[in-house]
């Protein structure tokens, strides 16, 4: 007789990753919309320099997705699904910060950039562990 293991789904980083991509999806209209306010015509990705950082933000968050993605589901299914999901929350607020900041002036993009950085980093050695420990026996 076989023992099946139920593992429940980590829910908590299904709900956390829609909301990354809903993040990212306001940013493309940001773009779209600044692209009309300041006159870039497509395919251009430059022009007035409000355009271009609004157009970074969006792109920079689209360069992060696998940095954050990839660690954020390890992390939740070797470790802990509701644990993931918190440090996914404070990614996305990361990223807020980053797109406030930076939509301002250059220079203020750095708090947010930060923030999303040492969650990625946090994810990675939460998704190590996680692994290992499974690895191991535990």
């Amino acid at each position: 007789m076989t023992v099946q293991v139920h593992q429940a789904l980590p829910i908590y980083t299904a709900i956390v990753t829609l909301l990354a991509i809903a993040l990212y999806f306001f940013l493309a209209t940001r773009v779209a919309v600044a692209r009309v306010k300041f006159d870039v015509k497509l395919p251009a990705t430059s022009g007035h320099p409000d355009f271009e950082r609004i157009f970074r933000v969006h792109q920079n968050t689209l360069e992060w997705m696998p940095t954050f993605l990839a660690p954020l589901w390890l992390c939740a299914i070797f470790l802990s699904d509701l644990g993931a999901a918190a440090l996914g929350l404070v990614w996305i607020a990361g990223r807020i910060v980053y797109f406030v900041g930076y939509r301002a002036a250059v220079a203020r993009r750095l708090p947010g950039f930060f923030i999303q950085g040492i969650v990625c980093i946090l994810l990675f050695i939460g998704a190590a562990v996680g692994i290992g420990m499974r690895l191991a026996g535990g």
